[in-house]
């Protein structure tokens, strides 16, 4: 096939895809349209070949296009700690995480060789955020199954908000 048919029947292809509702659509389906609107028959072996090429091509640039803007989903919702500069520290030398409220905060720990998550209410002293004992501090595996636990927690406080 010459180079000039084969552009046209990328370019038919494509246009097919980008309209298509990619749940419904099939290589079949596509290949008998373009087919269609080239009035060529798109059966035969090097039409078949090409035309699942550029299909392949496609869905593989819709896959990078939906996993970039998952990222950047992502990256909005959980904004990475910029440099040491841009970190806060309490007056323990813990990085602090967020702020919940203005006397709860998370801060990341080093106790005693381990890393934790604390979430603790602290109090002021002298002019110092302290923390109290009122809180909760979690090994690297503990925060693990808590965050994976997140979506069914949330689903449990809906569950009970609706039964308000």
């Amino acid at each position: 096939m010459d180079a000039e048919t084969e552009q046209m029947i990328e370019k038919t292809v494509c246009g097919i895809l980008e309209k298509s509702d990619m749940d419904e659509m099939t290589e079949f389906k596509i290949r008998k349209q373009a087919s269609e609107v080239l009035d060529l028959d798109l059966s035969k072996p090097p039409y078949k070949a090409l035309v699942k090429r550029v299909v392949q091509s496609f869905l593989e640039e819709q896959n990078q296009k939906e996993q970039q803007q998952q990222q950047q989903v992502e990256e909005d919702e959980n904004p990475k700690l910029g440099d040491a500069q841009d970190q806060e520290y309490d007056d323990n030398g813990d990085l602090v995480i967020c702020r919940l409220s203005s006397k709860r905060k998370v801060t990341l720990q080093e106790f005693r060789g381990k890393s934790l998550v604390s979430i603790r209410e602290f109090y002021s002293k002298d002019g110092k955020e302290l923390p109290t004992t009122k809180g909760i501090s979690l090994t690297e595996e503990q925060w693990a199954v808590f965050k994976k636990n997140v979506p069914a927690i949330e689903n449990a406080i809906s569950k009970m908000e609706s039964r308000i």
